[in-house]
């Protein structure tokens, strides 16, 4: 066998691990997150769209189908059970008395910070056993992996 060909082998399966790596790393943080999740009066999907309005600002059901990938109907009913507890409300666009957005009420907001810090507490906990230079190694790395799966 050529060294092109055991280097190019190499990076088939460096590449195959990183996926396998990837795809169990996203499993467990679900699963914790929905563990941390069970302790609060929301769904996931209810967690995502809040969280969605968290990063975002206000948008219309449309919007907010769109990101979640769900039809409008699911987003609707979803809202609906948002809107019943508070979380969310919808109000007129001052623009357009039209359009109708999403907007994250308090208790929304407190959710999700409560949630994503408890999350982060995890990761911390985790990542007790690398190195300073390891976790900035890792989170520059992430960044970079995220910026060129999105096109920047």
């Amino acid at each position: 066998m050529e060294l092109e060909d055991v280097i190019i082998n190499e990076e088939v399966d460096s590449v195959a691990a990183i996926e396998k790596e990837l795809r169990y790393i996203s499993g467990i943080i679900k699963q914790k997150g929905r563990e941390i999740l069970s302790n609060y009066k929301i769904t996931p999907p209810q967690f995502v769209a809040l969280q969605w309005l968290f990063e975002d600002g206000d948008m219309t059901i449309g919007e907010l189908s769109n990101k979640m990938y769900l039809a409008f109907s699911t987003t609707t009913d979803l809202v609906d059970r948002m809107e019943k507890n508070t979380l969310v409300k919808r109000v007129k666009d001052p623009n357009d008395r039209r359009v109708v957005r999403i907007h994250l009420l308090e208790e929304g907001e407190r959710i999700i910070d409560e949630v994503i810090q408890k999350r982060q507490l995890y990761l911390k906990e985790v990542l007790i056993n690398f190195s300073h230079e390891e976790v900035q190694l890792l989170k520059t790395n992430l960044l970079k992996l995220h910026q060129d799966m999105r096109g920047e």
